[in-house]
């Protein structure tokens, strides 16, 4: 049930995103190091999205730990590698919280990579 509602979370948030003019470039990116929830591209650079879906946004907000956030990170250096301008390619790293009634905030450039 916890995946389901995992799933139907990452994809209000992909919604989100595409409202916003973004590009959903890939959904749960596996990597050799880990995943990543979504990937959007906009203008001239990367958003890596990770989602969190909890009873309330602070309890959101503490399932995302420091070791996740570096596990994160170096999956996204191996998404960049993919990337025509590689590490030097624009990017941040958001954050997504979704409460239990389905509401959600998204914090822009929530961590930096580590």
């Amino acid at each position: 049930m916890a995946h389901l509602a995992g799933e139907a979370a990452e994809l209000q948030i992909a919604q989100d995103y595409e409202r916003r003019g973004f590009e959903i470039t890939k959904r749960r990116w596996r990597g050799l190091t880990g995943e990543i929830d979504l990937v959007t591209r906009h203008d001239n650079g990367l958003v890596f999205v990770e989602v969190k879906k909890s009873r309330d946004f602070a309890q959101a907000a503490e399932h995302l730990s420091a070791r996740q956030m570096q596990r994160i990170s170096r999956t996204a250096e191996e998404f960049l590698a993919t990337e025509p301008d590689g590490m030097m390619t624009n990017v941040r790293f958001d954050v997504a919280l979704v409460d239990g009634a389905g509401q959600y905030q998204i914090i822009e450039n929530a961590f930096f990579a580590t």
